[in-house]
């Protein structure tokens, strides 16, 4: 591999207060290039090692993930913002994943046998070798966790890029790998983003999976095309959060207020559009108001804070302009629609009502506190309004009609539907979107196939 790397550091600051936490020399080619060399070397080994071996690591790993919880966690919010309870929450899920595939690995690529013309034949799946795994800083473990713990249980080995804002967390992770003897399948590179695309080329890399904005995804997918290599991609969504007229409306307003605004509201798969059949448009809105208004916005290491800043300066002009011009464009604030003047990068919670298609917080991913109220006359517009979207991650539906829930299920154009509860990411189910939400799947035995080499082998009859 040869390659320039133009920057010289990484940066992290802290979101609540602004300042600089710490700078960190990004890794120069030849560094780079040991660290693939390291993981290519070790996935040789790791591709032979049996499930009960690569299981006993991987039940190791949430073993330190959990002694490390505290600590841990307080990496996360101190380099992103997230409440410290959301941010342990995060490290118990890494843990419970790396569990869940370590015990259920062998389910998923087992030799699946195939009655054919052979005297025998059946698929088996490989590994492919090392994996990129390009992350984002909204959920700076999770993301990780849910890309390593199937590709390593599947006997490849994985080169961690992250978000140069979360250095401190992409380190950490590194660490915990290492001290459950994984140190030669995992890897964390600091490398600016730019300079990706020498690392999707190198030839030790055999497939890169991504979360991120849609124009990294196309850029890595085009770099990763070019080289004819396997790519995952997961690019963000605007779920739609439907609530039919025979709806729990209680029940929905709080689900949905957890649904909008966990993480700040800096997830993927967060209730971005609420739409809202007209009968109970006004219930629903008033309980919606009532419980946003109360939610607690403050210091992220305070165990008490339900809302903390936005991750960057950037992340939060980015929101103050989607809802100004949606103001502008004849949408009303109901509540908030202001930065809170306090140190650090923090929004009020905010619900803008009246918002259609055309503005941005209809047609736009909006990655903060910030939720937009629709109106739908009846079912069949509440489906039409939910598909005009670009994205097609996930999505709610709430209606006491279950049969109907599911035949509506069937029409909406995304990833995942979750019917009567709040859309989550689970290691049981796949995850991924369509449309411009990406492509393939992470997690379940969906996930795990994707990075192997699913492969036929037919026996004729010894001769």
């Amino acid at each position: 591999m040869t390659t320039t790397l133009t920057a010289q550091e990484l940066r992290t600051e802290n979101p609540a207060t602004g300042e600089l936490l710490r700078t960190y020399p990004v890794y120069d080619a030849s560094r780079v290039k040991a660290a693939l060399g390291r993981c290519a070397a070790g996935f040789a080994r790791w591709r032979s090692a049996p499930l009960a071996q690569r299981s006993s690591a991987l039940h190791a790993v949430a073993t330190q993930l959990r002694a490390r919880k505290t600590a841990l966690a307080t990496v996360i919010t101190t380099e992103m913002g997230k409440p410290i309870t959301e941010a342990e929450a995060e490290i118990e899920k890494c843990a419970w994943t790396c569990d869940y595939f370590a015990d259920h690995a062998q389910h998923a690529l087992g030799d699946e046998t195939i009655a054919s013309s052979a005297t025998r034949s059946y698929v088996a799946f490989r590994p492919l070798g090392v994996v990129l795994a390009i992350m984002p800083w909204n959920f700076p473990f999770w993301q990780v966790f849910r890309a390593a713990a199937p590709a390593l249980m599947a006997g490849n080995a994985l080169v961690l890029k992250h978000a140069a804002n979360v250095t401190q967390c992409a380190l950490q992770i590194e660490r915990v790998f290492a001290a459950s003897g994984l140190e030669d399948v995992f890897a964390t590179i600091l490398v600016a983003a730019r300079e990706m695309e020498p690392v999707v080329a190198d030839p030790r890399v055999a497939a890169v999976t991504l979360t991120g904005s849609e124009g990294a995804g196309s850029a890595v997918a085009a770099a990763a095309g070019k080289h004819l290599k396997k790519t995952v991609l997961e690019l963000g969504g605007s779920d739609a959060f439907i609530v039919l007229a025979d709806a729990d409306i209680d029940e929905a307003a709080r689900a949905g207020v957890r649904a909008r605004f966990q993480n700040a509201g800096q997830s993927c798969i967060a209730a971005k559009r609420f739409i809202v059949e007209e009968a109970v448009y006004d219930q629903f809105l008033n309980a919606f108001v009532e419980r946003t208004r109360q939610l607690v916005v403050g210091d992220p290491l305070d165990r008490a804070t339900q809302i903390g800043p936005l991750a960057r300066a950037d992340l939060r002009e980015t929101l103050e302009h989607q809802v100004s011009q949606s103001l502008s464009q004849g949408a009303k604030a109901a509540l908030g629609a202001q930065r809170l003047e306090r140190p650090g990068y923090y929004y009020a919670p905010t619900i803008v009502t009246g918002v259609q298609p055309g503005m941005p917080l209809f047609d736009q991913e909006t990655f903060g506190p910030a939720a937009s109220v629709t109106k739908a006359r009846d079912v069949e517009q509440a489906v039409e309004l939910a598909n005009t979207s670009t994205f097609g991650l996930g999505g709610n539906l709430w209606t006491r009609d279950i049969e109907q829930a599911e035949r509506i299920a069937a029409r909406l154009e995304s990833g995942a539907v979750f019917i009567n509860g709040m859309t989550v990411s689970d290691a049981r189910l796949p995850f991924g979107g369509v449309k411009r939400s990406g492509y393939g799947r992470e997690l379940s035995h969906f996930g795990i196939r994707e990075f192997v080499n699913i492969q036929t082998v037919w026996i004729g009859p010894a001769r």
